[in-house]
């Protein structure tokens, strides 16, 4: 694990930016561009606008290691080029911004009010591909709907299963339980969660993961995990709510940073001249920023 790059991932001041939408979400991240579904004809077209529109975001000269700590990529766009560059290597070595790589394959149904994360079955092999790439971490989503203490016992069994598996591969893991945000009992839910994590983090020795949670009802109420020695930092996804929402949960979670994906490229069209863009994702990145250094 490259020590320069977890010094700035543990101590540097901004946030990681979430450009990982993967294909179920990328119609809907298109549509929001102001590509229209009709514009592109299967996937390859849709993949390749969508590496478009992230190389866009990540060539700007508003988007580098001065606010932005990190940048999750999708299995595609690590495989893609920017400017001639694998992404993860111009990630950092052009623009100063630690590369991460989101590496599960989604969601399976849902059961005991949670849905765990589909098989990955080729972790392994993926994971020697990113470190030969240059990215430094990883990333896993899992979804928690309902206070239930089997199913949310299961979500962090699974990421810490698959988190070690990861930290054995020299790369540093993003553990993701979210809580969905229109939960009828988010609070309670994110109780059991607590309790379930910090159980887990006894079973680490030194060694240590990130962790990526939905912004808690409580104020504060994740501030033990920002503080553990077993966790690197604690960042926060945006879950559906709007930007100026989402900011201002954050600003009174301390030491909790951002890690927003639509709330990052809210404002941003394919249709607006490269000063306008620019200008738009500059103010973006600058009122996550703001919000992530509180």
């Amino acid at each position: 694990m490259d020590q320069q790059q977890l010094q700035k991932v543990k101590t540097g001041k901004g946030f990681i930016a979430a450009l990982d939408q993967s294909g179920g979400s990328t119609p809907k991240a298109l549509k929001l561009y102001g590509i229209a579904e009709d514009s592109y004809a299967g996937d390859e077209e849709m993949f390749t606008l969508m590496h478009a529109m992230r190389s866009r975001i990540i060539t700007s000269p508003a988007f580098n290691g001065d606010r932005i700590l990190g940048a999750i990529l999708f299995e595609m766009t690590m495989d893609r080029e920017i400017e001639g560059l694998g992404s993860a290597e111009y990630l950092w070595s052009k623009k100063n911004v630690v590369p991460f790589l989101k590496v599960d394959k989604g969601l399976a149904d849902e059961s005991d009010g949670v849905q765990v994360m589909k098989p990955i079955p080729d972790l392994d092999p993926l994971l020697a591909r990113a470190l030969a790439k240059g990215v430094f971490g990883t990333k896993m989503r899992s979804v928690i709907k309902l206070a239930n203490d089997t199913g949310v016992k299961a979500i962090v069994d699974q990421q810490f299963d698959l988190g070690r598996q990861i930290l054995a591969a020299g790369l540093m893991p993003i553990i993701e339980p979210e809580v969905d945000i229109h939960s009828p009992e988010k609070q309670k839910a994110e109780e059991l969660l607590k309790t379930a994590i910090l159980e887990h983090l006894g079973d680490l020795g030194n060694q240590q993961v990130m962790l990526k949670l939905t912004l808690p009802d409580t104020d504060g109420f994740y501030a033990d995990l920002v503080s553990h020695p077993n966790i690197a930092r604690v960042v926060a996804l945006s879950g559906g709510y709007s930007r100026e929402e989402a900011n201002a949960r954050l600003a009174r979670n301390h030491g909790v940073i951002a890690s927003f994906s639509r709330t990052l490229t809210e404002g941003l069209s394919a249709k607006q001249s490269d000063a306008e863009f620019n200008a738009m994702l500059d103010a973006s990145i600058q009122t996550i920023f703001d919000a992530s250094v509180t």
